[in-house]
């Protein structure tokens, strides 16, 4: 079933997402601080697709997708508009990586030992329906990756769980098998897994991996 959908970024990950949903048949609106900027992006992704500010990709959607810089996450969700989020699921891509180099591949969090960034947003925004996911594997990826048949997994999280049953969906359907990891408790975890996935790029400058639950 088509759903109205909202991406909160201009970026690659936003882009490749959004172009990802329009494939399937979802209807797709990027919001942008300046939606100029994705004039490109429209040529390339067809007479479907739209742009707009966050707030208009927010109010027009019946699902968000949050895919901005980490460090940019509250203010694009202020953009948005708290009225816009209410009862809404936030697919959030994001992750807390701090402005600074990784340390032999290792990537720095700005978050602290026992928080996550996506608790952050929940506490800020309770009105929206924050569910993980996309955060752990890099956007050439993402859509319908291509592993000799095998599927890798995308691990989600969150504390609605008819949420989370939607995103699981909505993962599926870009060729993912889902791992639900239960209640926002496990975020801090599920963000930490893109420090893994990003240390063979840093250190060997291979990305194209993405990770396996194996059982």
């Amino acid at each position: 079933m088509s759903v109205r959908m909202g991406i909160l970024g201009s970026g690659t990950v936003a882009r490749t997402l959004g172009s990802g949903y329009l494939d399937v048949g979802h209807e797709v609106i990027l919001g942008s601080r300046d939606p100029s900027k994705l004039a490109d992006w429209v040529e390339q992704a067809g007479l479907k697709a739209r742009v707009g500010t966050f707030s208009e990709a927010a109010h027009s959607s019946e699902i968000l997708i949050l895919a901005v810089k980490g460090t940019a996450a509250e203010e694009a969700l202020s953009l948005a508009g708290p009225e816009n989020l209410r009862d809404k699921v936030i697919l959030d891509a994001t992750n807390p990586i701090a402005d600074i180099p990784p340390k032999d591949g290792v990537l720095s969090f700005f978050t602290g030992p026992e928080e996550s960034l996506m608790n952050r947003l929940q506490k800020h925004y309770p009105g929206g329906r924050f569910v993980k996911a996309f955060n752990s594997v890099g956007a050439g990826r993402m859509v319908q990756p291509d592993f000799q048949g095998i599927k890798p997994t995308m691990f989600i999280c969150g504390d609605d769980e008819d949420a989370r049953k939607i995103v699981s969906g909505l993962v599926q359907e870009l060729g993912w098998e889902v791992c639900d990891m239960g209640s926002s408790a496990a975020s801090r975890s599920v963000e930490a897994l893109c420090i893994l996935w990003c240390i063979p790029g840093f250190r060997e400058n291979s990305w194209n991996h993405a990770l396996k639950l194996l059982r």
